[in-house]
């Protein structure tokens, strides 16, 4: 298996793509498809992954033209990615849903419970999805997918000590909720 492009040749094939180079645009969709998967994975769950890499690749592919290098290819892309993120949690949260089970409150407590001796990186997963958003953002971006916090701050619109703000707030949930068997907070620190 060859070793991963790095930044400075994804950002050549996204400026040769954007001269409607076709295999340049091939070889940039598959060297960011896997993590920009895995960074859309842990920001709208993995069932949505799919469609969501889907149509960040799409809106990508028609902005290469005017695409000009001021930041990695990569930076950019997840940056574009982040936003299928929010516009897919928006659209998800304006529709009512309607659940068809008969006991939902104990299938809604199953879904978030953290079972002893069940399997450690399914149990990892749910405490990321658990997350504040902006604290799974930043952490996933720096700490999964290997973002500096200068691209991850890019990436999120905001600046670099709100990206490590963010990471250390949410490694200090992570801890607690591994040591304490429960799911991270979802809003602000109560200190």
């Amino acid at each position: 298996m060859s070793a991963e492009p790095d930044d400075e040749q994804v950002t050549r094939w996204a400026q040769r793509a954007g001269r409607g180079d076709q295999q340049a645009a091939a070889a940039f969709v598959r060297a960011l498809q896997g993590p920009v998967w895995r960074f859309l994975a842990h920001l709208a769950g993995p069932a949505e992954a799919d469609d969501l890499t889907q149509e960040t690749f799409l809106r990508a592919l028609r902005g290469l033209p005017g695409f000009a290098g001021r930041s990695a290819a990569r930076t950019w892309v997840f940056t574009i990615a982040r936003r299928v993120a929010v516009d897919h949690v928006r659209a998800a949260t304006a529709r009512p849903r309607v659940a068809a089970l008969p006991d939902w409150q104990a299938a809604a407590e199953a879904a978030g419970a953290v079972t002893p001796g069940g399997d450690e990186a399914v149990t990892l997963r749910g405490m990321i999805a658990g997350l504040a958003p902006e604290r799974r953002e930043a952490f996933v971006a720096t700490q999964v997918l290997g973002l500096s916090y200068a691209e991850a701050a890019e990436v999120c619109g905001c600046p670099v000590g709100t990206i490590r703000s963010r990471v250390a707030r949410a490694r200090e949930d992570l801890v607690a909720a591994w040591q304490g068997g429960a799911r991270p907070a979802r809003g602000n620190r109560v200190v």
